[in-house]
This record gives structure tokens, sequence and C-alpha cells, in this order.
């Protein structure tokens, strides 16, 4: 996923240099970072079952799908309603310094520039506030009320 994401921002990069991006540019930018960089298969409920057959009115609010293993229960969180509460600096700045729990990638977003992050952001708003927030995180040895993942330990 990492080699994916930074040469998509590489290739889209070329495509649409930062500095010369209209508004309506950073929108398709977001778009397309957001498609290939793998958020939705987490983020979006059935988008990975359904092979990317979500609508977009659908995407990214999170998911009650549970991902446990050794460091508790996470919950795909509603980037809808997150990134709504947010500023754009708060958000970039956030995402250049954030450790979150397994499964995100929250490395993958360290890696990406500021205008990348900034397109993502932007089309995220543009989508609008949509769902309810995720389940709360559930701490080690607690057993998660709803569906779950169960992913091992990992190698030593």
């Amino acid at each position: 996923m990492i080699t994916n994401t930074m040469c998509a921002a590489a290739l889209l990069a070329l495509v649409l240099p930062a500095a010369a991006a209209p508004h309506g540019n950073y929108i398709e930018r977001g778009r397309y970072l957001v498609k290939v960089g793998g958020c939705n298969d987490c983020h979006t409920p059935g988008y990975g079952m359904s092979a990317g057959q979500v609508p977009e009115k659908e995407w990214l609010t999170g998911d009650a799908l549970g991902w446990r293993g050794p460091w508790g229960t996470t919950y795909p969180s509603n980037l809808r309603l997150s990134m709504n509460a947010l500023k754009e600096d708060d958000w970039i700045r956030m995402a250049q310094t954030m450790k979150t729990r397994p499964p995100m990638p929250w490395f993958t977003l360290h890696a990406m520039d500021k205008d990348d992050l900034r397109a993502i952001y932007r089309y995220v708003r543009h989508l609008g506030k949509a769902g309810k927030p995720a389940p709360a995180w559930v701490p080690p040895g607690q057993t998660p009320a709803g569906p779950y993942i169960q992913f091992p330990a990992p190698p030593k």
C-alpha cells in the first residue's frame, strides 16, 4: 500500500502541479488519492466486498466492523464527520504527526506532501457530512459487541 500511495501521489503531482491547482483540481486530486490510497477499503462499508461498487455519496462514513488484535479493537472512523470538524491546517498537522492503532497505515500519511493532504481534506469536505460516528475503541482483553476481524499477534 505504501508503494501504491507514493507512486500515485508522484504521478498525480506530474499531472496536476500543486502550485497551479485551482480548487476544483484539488477535489479531483483528492478523489483520486482516496481511491488509490485505499482509504475506502476500511472507511467505506462494503467497499472491498463489492469491488468498489459503493456510490460515492456513501464513501468514507466509517464502519462498525472492528479490527481486533493485541492493540484491542479499532474501528475505521467516519472521515466525513471528523474532517468537517477540523480546519485544513489542523488536518495537515495531524496527518503529518499522528500515530494510531492498527490497521490504520498512519505512516503513509506522513509520506504525503502538504498538497496531497490538502487535496484529500478538500475532497472529503466536498462530500459533506454524512453517517454517524464509528464505535469507540475497545481495549485489549475485552470482546467487542459487534462484528470484527481477528488479527494474530505480530511475529517476534
